[in-house]
């Protein structure tokens, strides 16, 4: 399969998605890609955003990292979130820089919330205001959720009228939201459909690694979390805790495995345990926990029917991604 020194001419996708559930090998085969064709690999993934999180991730070593031009990776401190609109606001412009330089962009990940925000499009919100949350709840404490529901039917019938008088939750995201931008969540809405209506739609082939067989997958989860614990992870997740301005309700923390190594640590500080002494407890919960994750992206995938799926587990899963990703790049060779 030749190298292509330009892609601009003739193009006929804006970009490939290579997706698919954790530990099925979509790494290793951006890295073969790029061997054939002059890529940029953007990064769907919420984990690898946060620089300091590199073992827990599994995020590209800095061979790999050197071998192709990676971009939203280690674009943000633990402290701090990056949104599905953020997401897919830096891919659109990572995208078009990316074709005008001659070069294919190659989507890799398993963060389908990224993915459907690039695809579909996604209301951007204004961000969350803790200060103000807590104050919101503080009134409905003193006055009750159902007199808050008749507040917000004042500012935004149209969403008040979809929420029941008691939905605590979405009703305090509303009226945070009308106090903030003094705009009405149901007009955030609706500006935000116009938009995406008047956008073209995303030429965007989906490559899907997936297993036959499950088992296969479980397997290199807990192969791979073997190998984690191996490099340090423990003593990654400690390092975090050190700074001393990180704790669990962070989107970062919140990642598989780190989750589950804080709340251990917390346990074992807890009861005078050294750290080590949870390493058996990790690896169970841990392995547990990718599973899960691993569950939840399949039935993702499954619901877009338009994807291509490609068998990981076979072993000419290489050669079929190769040949999918040349089919659809051939009228630009």
């Amino acid at each position: 399969m030749p190298n292509a020194p330009h892609l601009a001419q003739g193009w006929t996708v804006d970009a490939i998605a290579l997706v698919g559930p954790t530990a099925s090998g979509k790494t290793a085969a951006a890295l073969a890609i790029a061997k054939h064709w002059p890529i940029e690999i953007i990064s769907i993934d919420s984990a690898l955003v946060y620089r300091g999180m590199d073992i827990g991730t599994a995020k590209p070593n800095t061979e790999e990292l050197t071998h192709v031009q990676h971009h939203l990776i280690d674009i943000r401190d633990p402290l701090h979130a990056y949104s599905a609109a953020e997401f897919a606001r830096d891919a659109t412009v990572l995208m078009t820089g990316i074709r005008a330089r001659g070069k294919l962009p190659l989507l890799v990940g398993g963060t389908m919330l990224y993915l459907k925000a690039l695809r579909d499009g996604i209301d951007d919100l204004p961000t969350a205001q803790p200060a103000l949350r807590a104050e919101i709840e503080q009134q409905a404490l003193a006055a009750g959720w159902p007199a808050m529901h008749a507040e917000l039917a004042k500012i935004d019938a149209i969403t008040a009228a979809r929420l029941a008088p008691n939905d605590a939750q979405r009703i305090s995201r509303a009226l945070e939201v009308w106090r903030v931008s003094g705009k009405a969540l149901s007009q955030w809405f609706a500006e935000g459909e116009a938009t995406r209506a008047a956008q073209p739609a995303l030429n965007m082939p989906l490559l899907s690694l997936e297993p036959i067989n499950r088992a296969w997958l479980h397997a290199r989860i807990a192969q791979r979390f073997d190998v984690m614990l191996a490099g340090g992870f423990l003593a990654e997740v400690r390092a975090l805790r050190s700074r001393g301005d990180l704790h669990i309700d962070l989107p970062s923390i919140r990642c598989v495995g780190y989750r589950q190594a804080w709340e251990l640590l917390d346990a074992a500080e807890a009861a005078g345990a050294p750290p080590e002494s949870i390493l058996p407890q990790l690896h169970e919960l841990g392995v547990a926990a990718t599973r899960q994750l691993a569950k939840r992206q399949l039935t993702w995938l499954r619901g877009m029917d338009e994807r291509i799926v490609i068998p990981c587990d076979a072993s000419d899963a290489l050669a079929q991604t190769l040949t999918a990703v040349q089919r659809f790049t051939a009228a630009a060779l």
